[in-house]
């Protein structure tokens, strides 16, 4: 499976790559806004996008409107520091599959994504 991560900060893009090493994810990219990330979200189709919220030139709402209008099978994971529960639902609704708040630790983002790819 492909993986797409996308976040504004490169310590938390580093971050979420170094404790998804465990999975047979191929890395395909790395964003820093949503813009880059929908470019490259077209470009290389990934099965998987973790995904940030607050971001420049394009928020992670946004992004993932766009992502779902173009592969609403793709499995995105919402990692965000927004910490209200409306912006968790819309982007639930949106199409997200799972969501965490920052500080993400190993524990929590492994935990996330075997549910995300259905592993026990």
């Amino acid at each position: 499976m492909k993986l797409l991560i996308v976040d504004d900060s490169s310590v938390m893009r580093r971050t979420i790559e170094k404790h998804l090493t465990n999975y047979n994810l191929e890395i395909v990219g790395m964003a820093k806004n949503g813009k880059d990330a929908l470019n490259q979200f077209e470009m290389k189709r990934p099965d998987v996008v973790t995904l940030d919220i607050t971001m420049p030139e394009m928020d992670g709402l946004t992004c993932l409107d766009k992502m779902m209008s173009i592969n609403p099978e793709a499995k995105v994971m919402i990692i965000t520091a927004l910490s209200d529960k409306y912006t968790g639902l819309l982007a639930l609704d949106k199409g997200a599959r799972g969501f965490l708040y920052k500080p993400v630790n190993q524990t929590d983002l492994v935990s996330a994504f075997d549910k995300l790819l259905k592993r026990n």
